[in-house]
């Protein structure tokens, strides 16, 4: 895989890896900079198939873990050592992953309406097929057209409650893209590719924050599904708030999140033994 397009910024100390949702790009985080920026050194990334990242070279599984090396393969090269990560949604599922496969590489993890994938391969298969249909629309019926219909999900109510000019300015982000780059990170980003990560949950050794807004209920129960299963957890579901509560309730957002990457942690044997007495 390509290098992932990236940039930098933050004047603070604690090294943040932030990863967008699918149709985002490094910039969707811009709606939280301002919050985040005095507090930490932020590495923003264009997913494959995003901004000005590459699509994706392979589809499926391997294109899926994939991507997670070439995020290992960065973050080793920012040089930084172990850093939090953030995720939203797509961007949620592969930061989990990488906690998962690279765990030398996190150090706390932050996921906003995530999922650690579906455990059946029945499931995984019938939900690459219908990833595999919506990247054939966006070839037959353009982009326009299937923003158009993925602005209009019931996931994304809350958006709709946005000043306008928020509106416009995440719909021109999302027609800026390649469609063929969109429709190859649905092959290899979505869902179906992803692997079942349900079963390494009670094995984090990370410290991790669920987030969610409390009017998606699907989102939200999977949060709490998981918090049952990670050794050292906390979860808020923001009120008022659908699928992207980093958009919805933004400064909200940014305290949760600042005030759990602020909280010092057990030390690592501690920690370690605390966790082995859950399992």
């Amino acid at each position: 895989m390509k290098g992932l397009a990236h940039e930098t910024w933050g004047h603070g100390e604690t090294p943040v890896l932030l990863l967008h949702g699918f149709t985002g790009s490094r910039r969707s985080w811009n709606g939280v900079r301002e919050w985040l920026e005095p507090h930490v050194q932020a590495l923003v990334v264009d997913l494959p198939g995003h901004g000005e990242s590459g699509a994706p070279e392979r589809e499926g599984r391997e294109g899926f873990l994939d991507t997670v090396s070439a995020l290992a393969a960065l973050v080793r090269a920012w040089g930084q050592g172990t850093v939090d990560v953030i995720g939203y949604s797509q961007g949620a599922r592969i930061a989990l992953a990488l906690t998962v496969e690279h765990p030398t590489s996190v150090r706390r993890l932050v996921l906003e309406s995530g999922s650690p994938g579906l455990a059946g391969r029945k499931a995984r298969s019938e939900r690459r097929l219908q990833d595999a249909q919506l990247a054939q629309s966006l070839g037959s019926d353009g982009l326009e057209a299937f923003v158009a219909r993925w602005e209009a999900l019931p996931l994304f109510d809350g958006l709709r409650r946005l000043p306008q000019e928020v509106q416009t300015s995440l719909r021109a982000r999302r027609l800026a893209h390649d469609p063929m780059g969109l429709a190859a990170a649905l092959r290899a980003l979505g869902t179906g590719a992803q692997p079942d990560y349900w079963p390494s949950l009670p094995l984090l050794r990370c410290p991790t924050l669920l987030l969610t807004g409390a009017e998606d209920l699907k989102f939200t129960q999977l949060a709490r599904r998981m918090a049952a299963e990670i050794p050292a957890v906390w979860r808020r579901a923001f009120e008022g708030c659908g699928h992207a509560p980093h958009l919805e309730a933004p400064e909200a957002w940014a305290n949760e999140v600042l005030g759990f990457l602020g909280t010092p942690w057990y030390e690592a044997p501690e920690f370690e033994q605390r966790a082995r007495s859950v399992l």
